[in-house]
């Protein structure tokens, strides 16, 4: 097995919530990231991006849990944040309480 991705806070300059398809559910679930970092005043970009479209370039993938997988095998350096619910999912709220407590963040697989 090999060692999970851990991403300190002074190093995520970028946060990719990734879907399936690119539209409906999870872009409001990335709108609601992205006021979760705004209202932290955390100086991190949130974008929103089809599984399929990652690149290197994110430091951590919000992604739902049954496309985690396909996210680490696209950026393997990458912490992975697997969510369930596309609205208020407590791994959503619980990534940006870490961040704004300056914790670093573990991927989940």
């Amino acid at each position: 097995m090999t060692e999970r991705v851990t991403k300190q806070v002074s190093d995520i300059k970028l946060i990719v919530y990734a879907c399936e398809a690119g539209m409906g559910s999870s872009l409001m679930g990335a709108n609601q990231l992205k006021k979760l970092v705004k209202k932290a005043k955390l100086d991190i970009n949130v974008v929103h991006s089809p599984v399929g479209q990652l690149t290197d370039a994110a430091d951590v993938i919000v992604v739902h849990k049954g496309l985690a997988k396909q996210a680490k095998a696209k950026v393997p350096g990458a912490a992975i944040i697997p969510f369930t619910l596309f609205m208020n999912d407590p791994a959503v709220k619980a990534l940006v309480g870490k961040l704004n407590a300056n914790e670093p963040i573990v991927s989940a697989i």
